[in-house]
């Protein structure tokens, strides 16, 4: 059977899968804390008479919906973190279809678990157990992590990577916005619990093509011969492949990768802390949006997804990388502002007119991570990027959900305001290094040949 290079349909199926139940586990919570059941349609309700018993009962529901989902995401956050960094860093040995193929068993889990406990009306407290067993298959980091190192191996050529590490982060916005919308459908229309069978069946139909008809991008036949190694062995294998990372690099390429990764984590912080909010913030007065709205409102991300892909297209040709993330970040801290303020349906949809190419710093960073090291040290890089990821979403979301539960009842926007302040820690890290003595061809980074030249001379 002829095996093909094209991972993008996996991508798509995973993260349509993973979008359709997010918003629908996170209304799940709502409803159930709410007291009166999934189905109970005054968990639907928003009150908006600040004298109304029902009121102070919706902020009270508000606020342990915030902590649980913090909880929630914690217990899944430290076992996926490990399996992350040890699946994806040793893809460059073991191949990267192992990247794809577990967390997509894990999320097939989930599905099926989740579909049972909708169903049976259990109690809510087996979603830490579904959450920690999702994380042991490594979840969306490792999945991620595992696309990006397999398309970095497909791309030889530095402006096609960067290209195409684009397209899957578009992809990644457009699927899971329509998904978004979708769920809001899929709830009215079949509920909770064949939903998640419905997401069940895509995660099987991606297995499937994962094993039998995606080829493995990585030479595993030098690697057949050697003796297996332990699981000791292949920890310490892993770890030192990391540190070599850094270890071996000359200077100038050390601090890049230590400053682009800071940049990319600080950044990831207050992006994935402040869109975390929306469906809470959405669901409080005077927005008051019904599950129908909520995916109107995902949907709109869409936008916000191909307008950056378009972004880093055309601003690729005329402007250093560094640049178009400069740019991006601005289009985030400005629609976080119009968020915080935003209380109307028609103004927050417009939240996302100056929030246009905010998605333009992830794939760029990620495709300069690429471009400074050499082609057996993409899964090193993306291992890191993968762990980042995770360890960033599960901190940020923790913390925003916190703040957000500390500060709903006051000022329900704090907590967006606070994300666009943070965002001048990614944009002074970048000032710094245009004010430095780094120079033009140190922005515009080292492609392998460059590297490889450098690290002979420096030894």
């Amino acid at each position: 059977m002829r095996k093909v290079l094209c991972v993008e349909p996996v991508i798509f199926i995973y993260i349509f899968a993973f979008y359709l139940t997010g918003p629908l586990v996170q209304q799940f919570i709502y409803r159930r804390v709410w007291g009166g059941g999934e189905n109970d349609s005054n968990a639907s309700h928003c009150e908006q008479n600040k004298s109304s018993p029902t009121y102070m009962k919706q902020k009270e529901v508000q606020e342990k919906a915030s902590v649980f989902n913090t909880q929630l995401d914690l217990t899944g956050a430290v076992p996926s973190l490990i399996v992350a960094f040890v699946i994806v860093a040793n893809g460059d040995r073991q191949g990267r279809k192992r990247s794809l193929v577990l967390p997509s068993m894990g999320a097939l889990i989930a599905n099926i678990c989740l579909s049972v406990i909708s169903s049976f009306s259990l109690s809510l407290s087996m979603l830490f157990a579904v959450a920690f067993v999702t994380g042991l298959f490594g979840s969306m980091a490792t999945f991620l992590g595992g696309g990006f190192a397999f398309i970095a191996d497909v791309c030889p050529d530095e402006k096609q990577k960067t290209t195409r590490i684009a397209v899957v982060d578009s992809i990644f916005g457009v699927i899971s916005g329509l998904a978004g919308l979708s769920s809001g459908y899929f709830l009215r229309g079949i509920g909770f619990t064949w939903t998640f069978v419905t997401a069940s069946l895509l995660h099987v139909i991606n297995i499937i093509y994962i094993i039998f008809f995606l080829e493995e991008t990585v030479g595993l036949s030098e690697f057949q011969h050697e003796t297996p190694l332990s699981c000791k062995e292949l920890l310490k294998e892993t770890f030192s492949g990391v540190y070599m990372l850094f270890k071996t690099a000359p200077y100038k390429k050390r601090i890049l990768i230590i400053v682009l990764l800071f940049t990319f984590m600080t950044y990831l912080f207050t992006m994935f802390g402040g869109s975390s909010l929306f469906t809470l913030y959405e669901l409080d007065e005077p927005l008051c949006w019904n599950e129908v709205y909520i995916g109107y409102g995902a949907a709109a991300f869409t936008s916000v997804s191909l307008t950056s892909f378009f972004g880093v297209y055309l601003f690729s040709k005329c402007l250093k990388d560094i640049y178009i993330v400069f740019i991006g970040i601005f289009s985030y801290l400005g629609g976080m502002v119009m968020a915080a303020f935003a209380k109307t349906t028609l103004l927050m949809f417009l939240v996302r007119v100056p929030s246009l190419f905010c998605i333009m710093p992830i794939p760029v960073l990620r495709s300069m991570l690429s471009k400074v090291v050499l082609p057996s040290e993409q899964g090193a890089v993306f291992a890191c990027i993968a762990c980042l990821e995770v360890l960033t979403g599960s901190i940020s979301a923790s913390v925003f959900n916190m703040v957000y539960a500390a500060t709903v009842a006051w000022f329900s926007g704090f907590s967006f305001l606070l994300s666009a302040g943070l965002c001048l820690i990614p944009l002074a890290v970048l000032c710094w290094l245009l004010c430095t003595s780094w120079n033009g061809e140190d922005l515009a980074l080292l492609v392998p040949e460059e590297v490889s030249s450098i690290e002979s001379t420096d030894s």
